[in-house]
């Protein structure tokens, strides 16, 4: 007979997807309060460790995207780890500032590791940039489409 391991689902996860969801400039205090000192943040152009980083990557948002929004769909958690580790499936949307005024919609996946001390130690975002971003910029995208069409599998 096969065992189903018991799941703990720490309260941390549940309020880091809250805030982050709800992240605005005004409330990234409650973000950081729910992260490690060394943090790792990890996305398809970045990769840093620490608060201070942390916090530059979401500024850096703020100052290039008009009106970001994440929309948590679903919340996983690993029972390999004890539940120390989970997955927000989430939906982002807004628009790039300045030209060009692309609009962003786009899914990802951001698997969160919890910490002996019950912070949030990882924000690892898994995400298409080239079929979710680069695509949709006018000379990049240009580019791009051609290229991503040669991978298209046709089925009759």
């Amino acid at each position: 007979m096969t065992t189903v391991p018991q799941i703990i689902t720490p309260q941390i996860v549940s309020d880091y997807a809250e805030a982050f969801a709800n992240l605005q400039p005004d409330t990234m205090d409650e973000l950081l309060a729910l992260v490690d000192e060394t943090v790792l943040f990890v996305d398809p152009f970045n990769r840093v460790t620490s608060k201070k980083a942390f916090t530059a990557i979401f500024d850096h948002m703020f100052e290039t995207c008009i009106d970001p929004r994440f929309d948590i769909s679903d919340i996983a958690y690993s029972p390999q780890h004890d539940g120390k580790r989970a997955y927000l499936r989430w939906r982002m949307t807004g628009t790039i500032d300045g030209w060009p005024h692309t609009k962003l919609n786009f899914e990802g996946m951001t698997e969160v590791h919890v910490g002996d001390n019950g912070l949030i130690t990882a924000h690892i975002d898994h995400w298409d940039s080239a079929s979710q971003l680069f695509v949709t910029l006018p000379i990049i995208g240009a580019l791009l489409r051609p290229i991503m069409k040669r991978f298209v599998v046709r089925v009759d």
